[in-house]
Parts: structure tokens; sequence; C-alpha cells
């Protein structure tokens, strides 16, 4: 079966008279058939308050690259890159807690991308790893840059896509944007609470809430990837399906850091560093103290590399044969195979 789903049409009249209120959608299908032919395993690993969940894809034995994905997305996003690597590498993708179909984290607490970093710490120490091989992308590849800058030692590389450095809070942003996004927080935290079912959407109105929310920087034919592990069925409305990620993730907080800051952290990375930048990319953000900080990683890691393709944010996702030649060549030089014995956990 075809990774492609030019073939397969996301919405028509006749499919919809055929199937019964209880069918699943075809692309959610179509999703797993995918996983099955790539021999992707499903995975589940303990932390305090739950689960993280994740994607195994490639050799059991062979100790994988950790993959953390963006911001309300999950690790579907390496869905169709992944695929196009060396089939000796392995690679375990995760869900953020909040994210896809790991657990929440407990009501009344907020979301921290410093917490994030302990997340990859649970995982590390659940598979007896003494160092970790991280690709990212946005969010991901911002958490991997602040893990091999704070635990340089713990770090083999690190793979950044379209993000590089956490965000700068200069004194007006942070104080403008710091209280209503605490005012936010308690909203949807009291939403978590409440016995009612979200707003229930048809698949398609959820392709479409995707492409909106994403500047579209995902394209129509790739939302499956993302929507698998994002979304349940409605149990009130047939056909229907609703968003089951936590409310509070769309008001984690941000560390408030200055350029200086990041500077320093940027001096602290000593591991082979590969970033990938989108030039097409629809946040003006991930533009932001970009060059300065490239100019610093080039400066202090003689293994640092950068390239730059022409796409938009999830270009791993709508173009990975744009990003599969330059992250296979980054790691015939930087892969080590490592054995280990980890189908026990999978």
């Amino acid at each position: 079966m075809s990774a492609s789903t030019e073939n397969i049409p996301l919405s028509s009249s006749s499919e919809d008279e055929l199937r019964t209120s209880a069918d699943p959608h075809p692309m959610i299908k179509f999703i797993e058939l995918y996983d099955k032919k790539h021999n992707v395993t499903e995975v589940e690993i303990s932390i305090p308050y739950g689960k993280i969940a994740g994607k195994w894809f490639g050799p059991k034995n062979i100790k994988p690259i950790l993959c953390l994905h963006g911001w309300l997305d999950n690790c579907g996003t390496f869905d169709r890159l992944i695929p196009l690597l060396p089939e000796d590498v392995s690679f375990l993708a995760i869900d953020f807690p909040g994210h896809g179909l790991s657990s929440r984290i407990p009501d009344g607490m907020a979301y921290h991308q410093m917490d994030s970093l302990v997340v990859v710490l649970y995982v590390m120490q659940e598979y007896n790893w003494d160092k970790v091989a991280l690709m990212g992308h946005s969010m991901g590849a911002i958490i991997a840059f602040m893990f091999a800058a704070m635990f340089p030692d713990k770090v083999e590389f690190l793979i950044g896509i379209d993000a590089l450095k956490p965000q700068t809070h200069y004194a007006g942003r942070f104080v403008k944007y710091a209280a209503p996004a605490i005012t936010k927080f308690i909203e949807a935290d009291a939403r978590n609470r409440e016995n009612s079912e979200p707003p229930a959407y048809t698949y398609e109105e959820m392709i479409d809430k995707m492409l909106e929310g994403t500047f579209q920087s995902v394209t129509r034919d790739v939302c499956p990837y993302l929507l698998q592990r994002n979304i349940k069925p409605s149990k009130k409305y047939p056909g229907k399906y609703y968003f089951n990620r936590d409310n509070k993730i769309k008001y984690n907080n941000v560390p408030g850091w200055s350029d200086e800051v990041n500077f320093e952290l940027a001096r602290q990375v000593r591991a082979p560093q590969l970033v990938i930048k989108a030039i097409d990319s629809p946040y003006p953000g991930s533009w932001e103290g970009f060059k300065a900080v490239v100019k610093i990683l080039r400066k202090n890691n003689p293994q640092f590399h950068v390239e730059y393709i022409k796409s938009s944010h999830h270009i791993h996702l709508t173009h990975p044969e744009k990003v599969a030649p330059v992250v296979t060549d980054f790691l015939k030089k930087y892969w080590i195979k490592h054995m280990d014995k980890v189908v026990s956990k999978l």
C-alpha cells in the first residue's frame, strides 16, 4: 500500500451513504495500515502522573533516536519522514504530556517547556540510557537545544527542524502576555473538569481547523497523520470527532529568557548539531535571533551544521523527501549503532 494519500478521498457522498455511523473515517484506517506497513510499535512509558505514549520505528534491539514533536502536534508529525531514513536506525517518537495519547498533567497544574526536559530524563531513566540522540521539530527542536545545553554530557547529537532557541521575552513582551496567559489557563483548567464533551466536528471540519490553526503550514493531505492521535470519536454525535488534547497546553508557560541567556545556552552545546531552517515558515518568531545564535554555534561548535530548505514550517511532514537526504548525511557522520535490550518494554 502506498504511503501517499492522493488516491484516498477525504470525503464523498457515496462513502457517507455506505458506512454506518459507528464506522471510523477511512483515513483513520489508512493511518493504521500505514503504521503496520512500516512496522511501527506503540510504546508506553510510566511517569509519576501517568504515561508517555509513543511510536517505535525500526529495529527493536537498537537504541533509538528520541524524536520530539512541536506544540499542539504529536508524534505522528514524524510519520512521513522516518520511513525515508536509513532502515538500520531506530527512532522513538513520543507524545509530550497533554498531547496525543500521553497522560495529561494533574488538574490545577500548568504546562512549562522546562518540564519537557524532565520528560526526556524520564525516558532515559526508563531505558537506562546514559546518553540520548535527539531529533525535534518546532517546540521539540527548542527542547532538544535546551537539553543539549543544560546536559551536554548526556547528548550524542541533536537535529532541529525549523526552530532553534527558546523565545526571547523582553520586559515589555513578558508583562504583556504573562497575565492574559494565566487567566486563559484558569479558564482552560475549568473546562477540563466539565463533564460535557468538547465541541464535535466532522473529519473534514477537523482538517479545516488544523489548516487554520497552523497558518496552512501543513497541507490537507498530511493532516490525518497529526489528527490520528489528536482526536476521539464523539459519543453524542455519530460520525463526528473532538480534539482530545489538554485544553491547558494552549497556554503553556514559555521561558521568559533574554537573548543573553539564549546566547549562553548556545555556547554550552558541544554535541554534533544539525539545524534545518524552513525558508517559507509562516512564524516570524522562528527567525527572531536565529542568525545571532547560529553565529555563536558556528564559532563554538566545530560539529555544527545548518541547512536552509525552501518550504513551510512542517517541512518534514509536507516535504519529507527534501529533509531526508540532509538528515541521512548527518546520521552517516555521527550516528553510532548501540545494541539495546528494549524489546520487553514495547
